[in-house]
C-alpha cells in the first residue's frame, strides 16, 4: 500500500479526529487556534501557541498541495524540496508532493547556503517550499538555482520573487488528483552522510515508507488511542518514521517547536502525550530538571505515559537506570537505523527487553541482519564485524552515485559500516563505527567539512578533528590542531575564526598538539581517539 493511502485511509474513517498539533511554548497559551479558524485565516505558527489540523483538513490540505504542482506542471517522478522548520504545514506538503507523483526531497534546515545549492542540483528539484528563517541563504543562491526552479514561501510577507504557498494553495482543487501511486514508485530522497564532506542523496520508495509505518506501528504497539510526541526535525528520517506509526494508526501526534524540559513535560500533560521520542540531552535535561527540584512531577499529568524511546545515538545504561527510578512504569525502546534503511526500527530493543540496555537490539519487523568480516564471511557469534541488514526497507541507490552504492549494497543487503557483535542470546551491540561521522546530540557533523575550514586559518598547519564522548550529547567534535612553526595561537582566536561555521559545527574542544599521520598520508584517528581518551571515556561511560 503507498503511504498516501494512509492518510486518504484516515481522511475517510477518522475525519474528524484531530491529526496534528503544533505546540510553540515560545507563545502564550491563550494564543490557540482551531482547525475551523485554521481554514478560515490560514495562520502562521510565528502567532499561535496552538495549532491544530483534523485528518480531513490535514489530506484536504494535500490534495491542494497536489493538485497545485500538477497545475504547475509538475510531472511525477519530478523532485521538490522542503526546507522548513518543524510546522503544521510540513507533513501537508510532503504528502502533497507524494500525491503529486512526484518524489520529496526533505532538506536539513542547519544547511548552509552552499549545503542547500548543493543538495538541491544533487537531487535535481524542480520545487523548493521554504520558510522565513530560509530567505537570508535562498536570496544568496537563488540566481544559481535552475531558471525554471518554482520556489514556494511558506509564512508572511512573501518576497517578490517566490510564490505565496498559502495564496496559490488555496486556489487549488480539494479533490485528490488521479494520479496512480504504486508500492515500486520512488517516493523521497533523503540526505546522508560520508566522511568527504557532503552529504548523499538516498531514494527510497513507497513500499520503504509503508514498511516503516507498519514497522513502528507494530514495534510500539501504537493504537487510536496513542498520542505521539514528535520533537526531533521532520527532514529527519528518525522524526518521520516514527511519526508513520500514528498514521498507520489514526492516532494524534503533536509536533513540539522546542525541547526544553519543561515544554516537554507541558506538552505530555496538556496534550495527553502517551509516547515520547527523546534524544539522550533531552531526557537528561529532564533528569537534570528533576535531580534539582526545579520541575516537580506533580505538577504535571504524566500517568498516561506509558512509553519512552531513544534514537540516534549510543544510550548510557546508567541513564535508563536514573530515567526508570522517576518513572517506573515506563516501557522502554531503543532503536537503530540509518536514512539508507529509511530510517530507525531495521534494529531495535524491543519493550520487553529494558534489561538488555545497552544492545541496539534484535532484527525488526521484517528485517533481517548479519555480521561479517572484510571478506564479506559471516563472523563466529561474539566476533566483532560490520553490520549489515537487508529488508524493504533498503534503499533503492544512492541517487544518481552507481559507485558509491555499489560500495555498500550487495545482493539487497545495506553494510551500515558499523561494526557490531552478536551475543548468544541473538542481541547486537555496537562497537565502533567505520565511518568517522560524528553524531553530536542526533546530528551527524562531517569532519571533513570542519578540517576544510579551519586548514583555511594562516596559522594552522595540520588539523584532525575526532569525536570525543560527552555525557550530554554522545560525542562532541574536538580539533587537534598543530599549529605552524614559529606562530602562536589561542583558543579565543580559533573560536573566533569558527564563528563562520554553523554553531552545531564548531569544535567543542580544542587541542594544540601534532597531527599524526599513517604512512600513507592519512590522518590516523583510531590513533587520536585512543591518546585524547575516545576509546577509554567510551568504555567507561557503558560500564557506568
Amino acid at each position: 500500500m503507498p503511504i498516501t493511502d494512509l492518510l486518504e485511509r484516515n481522511s475517510k474513517l477518522y475525519g474528524e479526529d484531530v491529526a496534528l498539533v503544533e505546540i510553540n511554548p515560545e507563545l502564550k497559551e491563550e494564543q490557540r487556534v482551531t482547525w475551523k479558524e485554521y481554514e478560515l485565516i490560514q495562520p502562521t505558527s510565528s502567532i499561535f501557541y496552538r495549532r491544530s489540523i483534523t485528518w480531513d483538513v490535514f489530506d484536504e490540505k494535500a490534495n491542494r498541495v497536489a493538485n497545485m504542482l500538477i497545475d504547475q506542471g509538475i510531472l511525477p517522478g519530478q523532485k521538490c524540496a522542503i526546507l522548513l522548520m518543524n510546522c503544521l504545514e510540513w507533513l501537508p506538503i510532503y504528502f502533497g508532493i507524494l500525491k503529486a507523483g512526484a518524489i520529496a526531497v526533505p532538506l536539513n534546515f542547519r544547511f548552509t547556503a552552499e549545503e542547500i545549492e548543493y543538495c538541491l542540483k544533487a537531487s535535481d528539484a524542480d520545487v523548493l517550499f521554504y520558510g522565513p528563517e530560509f530567505i537570508g541563504r535562498i536570496e544568496e543562491i537563488a540566481n544559481k538555482l535552475k531558471t525554471n526552479t518554482l520556489l514556494y514561501f511558506v509564512g508572511d510577507y512573501c518576497p517578490s520573487y517566490a510564490e505565496d504557498y498559502y495564496r496559490r494553495s488555496s486556489y487549488s482543487s480539494s479533490v485528490a488528483p488521479r494520479i496512480l501511486i504504486q508500492d515500486s514508485d520512488e517516493a523521497a530522497i533523503y540526505f546522508s552522510s560520508g566522511t568527504t564532506g557532503f552529504p548523499k542523496p538516498i531514494l527510497l520508495l513507497h513500499e520503504a515508507l509503508s514498511q516503516s509505518a507498519m514497522m513502528e506501528a507494530i514495534h510500539h504497539k501504537t493504537t487510536r488511542e496513542d498520542t505521539f510526541l514528535c520533537i526531533p526535525p521532520l527532514y529527519h528520517t528518525g522524526a518521520k518514521m516514527h511519526w508513520f506509526g500514528s498514521l498507520y494508526t489514526g492516532s494524534k501526534a503533536v509536533l513540539l517547536k522546542g525541547n526544553s524540559p519543561e515544554s516537554i513535560l507541558s506538552s505530555v500533560s496538556n496534550e495527553g502525550c502517551t509516547i515520547v521520542w527523546l534524544l539522550v540531552p533531552w531526557a537528561q535535561d529532564i533528569l537534570a530538571a528533576l535531580d534539582s527540584g526545579r520541575l516537580k512531577k506533580e505538577d504535571y499529568r504524566l500517568s498516561q505515559w506509558r512509553l519512552m524511546h531513544i534514537g540516534a545515538q549510543p544510550v548510557p545504561p546508567s541513564l535508563i537506570r536514573r530515567w526508570l527510578e522517576y518513572f517506573p512504569n515506563h516501557e522502554y525502546d531503543t532503536n537503530y537505523g540509518l536514512s539508507e534503511s529509511t530510517g530507525p526500527g531495521c534494529v531495535h530493543l524491543g519493550l520487553e527487553n529494558v534489561h538488555k540496555v545497552g544492545a541496539i537490539g534484535v532484527p525488526g519487523y521484517g528485517w533481517k541482519i548479519k555480521i561479517v568480516d572484510e571478506n564479506n564471511k559471516p563472523v563466529k557469534q561474539g566476533d566483532v564485524g560490520e553490520l549489515c541488514v537487508k529488508g524493504r526497507g533498503v534503499m533503492v541507490e544512492y541517487y544518481k552515485n552507481p559507485e558509491a552504492t555499489a560500495e555498500v549494497l550487495e545482493n539487497g543487503w545495506l553494510h551500515t559500516g558499523d561494526m557490531a557483535r552478536q551475543d548468544e542470546e541473538g542481541f547486537i551491540y555496537l562497537v565502533d563505527r567505520k565511518k568517522d561521522v560524528i553524531i553530536s546530540g542526533g546530528e551527524n557533523l562531517y569532519p571533513v567539512q570542519i578540517e576544510s575550514f579551519l586548514a583555511a586559518h594562516p596559522k594552522i598547519h595540520d588539523v584532525a578533528v575526532i569525536g570525543l564522548p560527552d555525557h550530554r550529547l554522545g560525542e562532541i567534535a574536538a580539533a587537534i590542531i598543530q599549529v605552524k612553526e614559529g606562530m602562536e595561537l589561542t583558543e579565543d582566536e580559533v573560536n573566533e575564526f569558527c564563528r563562520e561555521l554553523p554553531r552545531y559545527k564548531r569544535p567543542r574542544k580544542l587541542i594544540f598538539a601534532d597531527v599524526i599521520r599513517n604512512a600513507t598520508g592519512k590522518i590516523d584517528k583510531p590513533k587520536l581517539r585512543s591518546i585524547y581518551g575516545g576509546e577509554r571515556l567510551v568504555e567507561e561511560q557503558y560500564k557506568s
